[in-house]
């Protein structure tokens, strides 16, 4: 997913925020979750969330809260998404 981050104005907002969100969707939702672009990008990111399950509804689900959960952080804006399921 890619996300737009609003009160950055250095690495260091950007990467303090990333982290909070990376910990928050982690503790919630028990899903692996990394920065996997734009490291080095101040204001934008893009995020890889990894479930593993034998249930592609349960996966769907769950990933689709997540995006959910993205969309209604006031200092992020949801980009872009999508969901592979394997």
């Amino acid at each position: 997913m890619q996300v737009s981050v609003f009160d950055s104005f250095s690495l260091k907002d950007k990467r303090r925020i990333i982290k909070s969100l990376k910990d928050r969707i982690h503790h919630t939702f028990f899903v692996s979750i990394a920065e996997v672009e734009h490291q080095d990008s101040i204001r934008t990111s893009i995020l890889g969330v990894a479930l593993v399950t034998n249930e592609k509804r349960f996966a769907d689900s769950v990933l689709s809260k997540i995006v959910d959960f993205v969309r209604k952080i006031p200092q992020l804006s949801l980009v872009d998404y999508e969901i592979e399921l394997l």
